[in-house]
Order: structure tokens, then C-alpha cells, then sequence
């Protein structure tokens, strides 16, 4: 591990938690529909806030598994790859701050803890199990991801457009990602550990609602 290693892994960490994100695609909207946020009651106004808080926390986290992933990478190839979905997850940072901003919400408090607890599962998958365990955390928890988000679009207030449109692109992207991985190799992971995997999201999704 080279010392430029650590300090790009640092660099993004830092750039994660306190630089504004900068997406190189144009977050999503409805098409042919404004943003009704302002129809939406004070009620719905503070529920979408809190999913999209919950998703933005998601997408810190994904910055953090695919840099501690890519840390203990040796293959080239596979740390280029690990770093083209790092940019697209970035693009969903930015996004569901943006959102953020508009419902006047805030991101989770809670946030330099996500991203260690994050970074640490994909330093150490990439360490002890090698890519190809690494690369079925990614598909596991991609395939996580993606049925949150589904869960989301069922819950987003029905007059929040600009949310959902966000939303679904993020949901197509993880499903790219996932799939990205099964070709480079991945492994199915035993089933308890996609017990503990699917049992630290709910603590996370649960308390980054609130907090």
C-alpha cells in the first residue's frame, strides 16, 4: 500500500464529508412535470426530507466501501472499475444534496461515522477475502440498495416528482454497478453474512431517518 494510496483515500473522505459534491451528470427530473414540492404539506415536506437524508447517507457510504475496496485492490483493472462506480456514486451524492437543500433539509449528523463504519467493511473485504469477495460485498449490497430504494418510491409523498425521479435513476445505476461486479467475478456471500450486512442497514436507514 502506497503512501499516494492513502492519501488519495484521504483526500476523497475529506471530500465526501465537508466539500460540496460535484455531479458531471444533471440530476434527474420528471419529465414534463415542475417541481410541486411547494404543494406538499409541512407533513410530507419532512417525510421526503428524512428519506432523502436517509439516501444521502447511502450514497456516503458507497463512496466509503468503493475507496476502502479499491485501497486494497491489486488489480488495476478491477481498482479502475471500483473507481468509475465511485464517480457515478458521487453524481448521487450530489444529487440527494441538492434535494436536500430544496426540501430544507439537512444531511445526518451521524455522517463521519457511516463513512468509517463503510470504509472499514471495504478495506477489510478487499484484505482478508481478496477482489472477489470484495466484489460480492458490492453485489450484495447493491442488491440492498436497490430494494431500499424501491421501498422509497413507495414511500415518497405522491407530489413529490423531483424526489422520485432522482430516486430511479439512482435505482438503475445500482443495478449497472451490481451487474458490473457479477462480471468481474464476484462470489455469492454465506448467508450470515448478509444477515449482519442487511441487520447494520436497518440501523443505519432507521436512525438516519431521525438523526
Amino acid at each position: 500500500m502506497s503512501l499516494d494510496s492513502l492519501i488519495l483515500a484521504a483526500d476523497s473522505a475529506l471530500r465526501t464529508l465537508w466539500a460540496e459534491p460535484r455531479a458531471s451528470r444533471a440530476m434527474p427530473r420528471a419529465p414534463s412535470a415542475p417541481d410541486v414540492s411547494l404543494a406538499m404539506s409541512e407533513a410530507e415536506r419532512r417525510e421526503a426530507s428524512a428519506l432523502m437524508r436517509v439516501n444521502h447517507v447511502g450514497e456516503v457510504c458507497a463512496q466509503a466501501l468503493y475507496t476502502g475496496q479499491a485501497l486494497a485492490c491489486q488489480n488495476p483493472a478491477l481498482r479502475a472499475q471500483l473507481a468509475e462506480a465511485s464517480r457515478e456514486e458521487t453524481d448521487h451524492l450530489a444529487w440527494t444534496q441538492q434535494r436536500l437543500n430544496e426540501l430544507n433539509g439537512r444531511p445526518s449528523l451521524l455522517n463521519p461515522i457511516w463513512y468509517a463504519g463503510a470504509f472499514a467493511i471495504g478495506f477489510v473485504a478487499g484484505k482478508l477475502g481478496g477482489d472477489k469477495v470484495s466484489l460480492g460485498f458490492v453485489v450484495e449490497t447493491e442488491r440492498q440498495v436497490e430494494a431500499h430504494l424501491q421501498s422509497h418510491m413507495d414511500r415518497l409523498p405522491a407530489a413529490d416528482s423531483a424526489s422520485r425521479a432522482i430516486v430511479a435513476q439512482m435505482k438503475a445505476d445500482e443495478i449497472a454497478h451490481a451487474q458490473m461486479a457479477l462480471k468481474s467475478g464476484a462470489v455469492e456471500l454465506p448467508g450470515p453474512v448478509k444477515s449482519l450486512m442487511q441487520l447494520a442497514a436497518k440501523v443505519m436507514t432507521t436512525v438516519a431517518h431521525r438523526v
